[in-house]
């Protein structure tokens, strides 16, 4: 079982930056790669990024390409989101999840069913 619980929320300006944290209780033994998802209100869960499981690779997408980065620290079972230049339709829950052992075609995917593990998400708000 992995625990996932996020961090690093808040209210921001537009233009200003926020950096999230995910921190895992556990992985296997064979590590798990994680993606960053996130809700708003009235819309579908959308795929932000993902990083391999042993941060050599990531992926964002090209809402966020290029203003959001995708990181991890094995050794403190932690996966980092920092996000810049922020705008208001950045709005939303922004939530962790996990596929242990998963492969990396997988996690880029980012479909949401791949994921076996989810944290309660973090409400990150963006104000013009």
């Amino acid at each position: 079982q992995v625990h996932l619980v996020e961090s690093g929320g808040g209210s921001v300006q537009a233009g200003g930056s926020l950096k999230l944290s995910c921190v895992a209780s556990t992985y296997t033994d064979n590590g798990a790669c994680v993606a960053w998802f996130r809700q708003a209100p009235g819309k579908e869960r959308e795929g932000v990024a993902a990083i391999s499981t042993g941060g050599g690779l990531t992926y964002a997408a090209d809402s966020v390409k290029g203003r959001f980065t995708i990181s991890r620290d094995n050794a403190k079972n932690t996966v980092y989101l920092e996000m810049n230049s922020l705008k208001p339709d950045d709005t939303a829950m922004y939530t962790c999840a996990a596929i242990p052992g998963g492969s990396w075609v997988a996690c880029r995917a980012l479909r949401k069913n791949d994921y076996s593990y989810w944290g309660q998400g973090t409400q990150v708000t963006v104000s013009s």
